[in-house]
């Protein structure tokens, strides 16, 4: 039989364990945009490299 201060604990386990899954959920979630990020910077700069190409032809 669980005592009060057995369910308070368990009430605050659970609420850190719903803390921990959300912040790991949007850290997961913003690698992916930094990733996507670093490959609209690096098409840019392809982009960039093949004009100044073009240029100097």
């Amino acid at each position: 039989m669980k005592t009060e201060k057995n369910k308070h604990n368990a009430r605050a386990i659970t609420g850190i364990c719903a803390l921990v899954l959300a912040g790991c959920t949007m850290m997961l979630g913003a690698c992916n945009t930094v990733e996507g990020a670093g490959n609209d910077i690096e098409a840019a700069g392809d982009a960039i490299s093949d004009t100044a190409s073009d240029a100097k032809d």
